[in-house]
């Protein structure tokens, strides 16, 4: 409902309400229309989508950064408040109340953003989509958050332990390698999971989008094949895998197996779309992605989560910004762009425009 910053990027100071359906904000580039969202994105997660240095996010010459956001959920509206330090240090408060850890705060202001960015999960290496299943499974999930956390720890020590080399490394490694099977199968079977519901609102949406002429899959990769989700006996497997692998990793020294190296395959009409895509289709798979996440998220909460849309529409052709801007009008989203001419004509809803120059927001 409401956005207080201070000295974040380049807002000295920045106080607006949003509308609940539609918020366009209007200007030029560099002049601080992604700051806003960046500011939104970071309130859900505690962490931004543009860099992993918070100290970035503190304006020039300040010493700290603040986000203030209200939120209107169905039950109890929330606080969330976030001052960040220039040593990188970060506080967070919810109503008033001091929160020790991040996985406290996913869930309360759900967001799904699509920036050009965002192209980098069809197109790039697969850290990229790695990085998007952990981080929408995680807003969902705490005990997948949780389990991540814990297999990172272990992934960390058994590679500083595969560093060193030495005598010691064939007699503890088990050790290791137990508790990577046990939370990386967890990890796994949550990942495959939602890749399956990803399939099942995904296929629908990129029909509707491609006037039924594509078809969209998606299929997680890992070494261990062929086998049902709900087969207990994946934490025995991916401990076979990293056994037999062991000797492999020693000489190398990094862990070579587990759900840090998977991926997933996303295909059109049965074509790998990273390696033989066109760029549209890869623009058209991505949206899809996203808007099945927001179907995923409702399905999963009871609501929708905010949408930001930050500069895709003007990449996309008139179908694909028709589809979007047809089917937003039941969830609360942000857009940034240059101009307003092109797309005024599908707006369905009412929307609230914000006038952006050099860190000013004047509402119009």
């Amino acid at each position: 409902k409401n956005l207080q910053l201070i000295n974040f990027r380049n807002y000295k100071e920045l106080s607006i309400e949003l509308n609940k359906n539609i918020n366009i904000f209007i200007g030029n580039n560099a002049q601080g229309k992604t700051n806003v969202l960046e500011s939104i994105y970071y309130a859900s997660i505690g962490r931004s989508h543009r860099t992993n240095k918070d100290k970035e996010l503190i304006k020039w010459e300040e010493n700290n950064s603040y986000i203030k956001v209200y939120v209107v959920k169905k039950r109890l509206n929330k606080i969330i408040e976030i001052r960040i330090l220039k040593e990188g240090k970060k506080a967070i408060n919810v109503n008033s109340i001091n929160i020790n850890k991040l996985s406290e705060l996913f869930g309360i202001l759900n967001v799904v953003i699509f920036s050009p960015e965002d192209l980098s999960i069809v197109k790039e290496s697969p850290s990229f989509r790695r990085k998007f299943l952990d981080i929408e499974l995680s807003k969902i999930n705490k005990q997948y958050y949780y389990n991540l956390v814990q297999y990172q720890k272990v992934l960390n020590e058994r590679n500083i332990l595969l560093k060193k080399g030495g005598n010691e490394v064939q007699n503890i490694i088990g050790i290791y390698d137990e508790q990577l099977a046990k939370f990386g199968s967890k990890i796994i079977r949550e990942r495959k999971k939602y890749l399956k519901k990803l399939n099942d609102v995904g296929k629908k949406i990129h029909l509707e989008i491609t006037s039924n002429k594509e078809d969209i899959s998606f299929t997680y990769l890992s070494p261990i094949k062929n086998k049902k989700i709900n087969d207990e006996k994946l934490e025995d497997l991916l401990l076979k895998e990293i056994i037999k692998n062991r000797d492999s990793d020693i000489e190398k020294r990094y862990t070579s197996v587990g759900p840090h190296r998977d991926d997933f395959l996303i295909n059109i009409n049965n074509i790998n779309t990273r390696s033989y895509g066109s760029q549209g289709q890869q623009r058209t798979a991505t949206l899809t992605i996203k808007f099945a996440s927001l179907e995923i998220i409702k399905d999963e909460i009871g609501e929708y989560p905010v949408l930001l849309l930050d500069d895709v529409l003007s990449e996309l052709d008139s179908s694909r910004q028709k589809y979007i801007l047809n089917s937003i009008k039941d969830i609360q989203t942000i857009i940034t762009c240059t101009g307003i001419e092109n797309i005024k004509k599908y707006l369905k809803a009412e929307a609230k425009i914000f006038n952006v120059e050099n860190g000013q927001c004047i509402e119009n």
